[in-house]
């Protein structure tokens, strides 16, 4: 009898302590969310505050690129949302998709100015930060249970547009690098070296381009699959690998 009272009791305390672990991973990622929500606001009017008043984007990554690169890093932590599984996403997809625009930021633009003021910049810039708040917006009314309809429709049908726009200023951007990239040899490590290894930057950022051929179908298809699922409810049964 005793020893069923001791197994209840330590049953108890599990329940609790994962309720109260629950409670506090949902208190964290609903801070996160707001964060990175407001994060985003401040950046979409600081890019629309900019040209009203110059008319121009030429200057406008500089001017926003501070802001631009602490919420974009920032994102890294949902690669550890992941791994603890506070959220039920794949890492690997996270990754791919955080990392990507870690490079975007820190490894084209920040580190190459002479393309700071394209026309492609300023396209994946506008798509981001329209993607993001809409994708926060809906991460944080969705963990408040309290989601509004116009919030989970723009998250499943904007990005039928604007994923497609978003990966073309991307490409295009990386593209507009590459004289700039093989003139300097920037990041290039030459043979020879006392390392005795070689590492050419410029084809990197070839290979980088056409990881985009598999790796955009495959991300596009999958919320493609999420809106058949959460807008009209279809069951979606994925097939073994």
């Amino acid at each position: 009898m005793a020893s069923s009272e001791e197994e209840g009791s330590a049953e108890d305390k599990e329940n609790t302590k994962k309720r109260t672990l629950g409670t506090l991973a949902t208190a964290w990622l609903t801070f996160y969310n707001i964060a990175m929500t407001t994060g985003w606001l401040v950046l979409a009017i600081a890019m629309a505050r900019f040209y009203l008043e110059k008319g121009t984007h030429k200057g406008l990554y500089r001017s926003i690129q501070k802001t631009l690169k602490f919420f974009q890093t920032f994102a890294l932590l949902e690669l550890v949302h992941c791994a603890l599984g506070l959220v039920r996403t794949s890492v690997l997809a996270t990754g791919v998709q955080v990392s990507s625009r870690i490079f975007m930021v820190w490894l084209i633009t920040n580190s190459i100015r002479q393309i700071q003021n394209q026309e492609s910049v300023l396209i994946f810039l506008v798509v981001w930060t329209m993607t993001e708040i809409t994708r926060y917006s809906y991460y944080t009314f969705n963990l408040l249970n309290h989601l509004p309809y116009f919030i989970k429709w723009a998250r499943y049908n904007l990005f039928i547009v604007l994923y497609p726009i978003g990966v073309a200023g991307e490409l295009l951007t990386i593209y507009a690098a590459l004289p700039y990239v093989r003139r300097s040899g920037m990041y290039s490590l030459r043979l020879p070296n006392k390392y005795n290894v070689s590492f050419d930057y410029y084809y990197c950022l070839l290979i980088v381009m056409c990881t985009y051929i598999p790796l955009f179908p495959q991300l596009y298809f999958h919320m493609l699959r999420q809106r058949r699922k959460v807008l009209h409810g279809e069951v979606i049964v994925e097939k073994d690998e």
